[in-house]
């Protein structure tokens, strides 16, 4: 079975990330608008999280993910902070989807305004994940792409950063 590393990065294939990246907040808006709050405590599929905790885990992501690629960048070699995503996730049926949205904009703008200004050496900088080994800053943006790919077609947004190719 393939690590959940090797399978965002299948996900995302040969796209760009920064263009999955930049694209998905428009998305998530527009599942705000169109779903009803019936809608957001609908689990995905039997036994999975509902719109309303996909949401949350998507915005704490963001935060962990920025938060592990800033480390990175300032201390290349240093041991990222892991999380557990399911103790994080128990209170997410309990928040506000719209407000997760809110904070997944903001922290998808903050963190796409940090990459577009990293030099070649920070791209390449690894931290040290306790479960995966070193991972490039490269490589952390990219699974943070395919996490986007991942999570997209479970709330029922379908093309996510395919840029054309529906």
């Amino acid at each position: 079975m393939a690590s959940t590393l090797e399978h965002y990065l299948t996900l995302l294939g040969d796209l760009d990330p920064i263009e999955v990246l930049q694209v998905t907040p428009a998305h998530l808006s527009a599942l705000l608008e169109t779903s009803s709050p019936d809608d957001w405590d609908r689990p995905w599929a039997p036994g999975k999280w509902t719109v309303r905790q996909i949401l949350a885990h998507l915005a704490d992501v963001e935060l962990g993910m920025g938060f592990r690629i800033r480390q990175t960048v300032s201390t290349p070699g240093l041991a990222v902070q892991a999380f557990d995503q399911d103790a994080w996730a128990r209170p997410y049926a309990r928040l506000d989807p719209a407000l997760a949205v809110e904070a997944f904009r903001a922290l998808r703008a903050w963190n796409l305004a940090l990459f577009a200004n990293l030099t070649l050496e920070d791209w390449l900088a690894e931290g040290f994940h306790p479960e995966r080994g070193f991972e490039s800053v490269d490589v952390m943006v990219r699974m943070l792409a395919g996490h986007d790919l991942n999570h997209l077609p479970q709330l029922g947004v379908d093309g996510v950063g395919r840029m054309g190719q529906g």
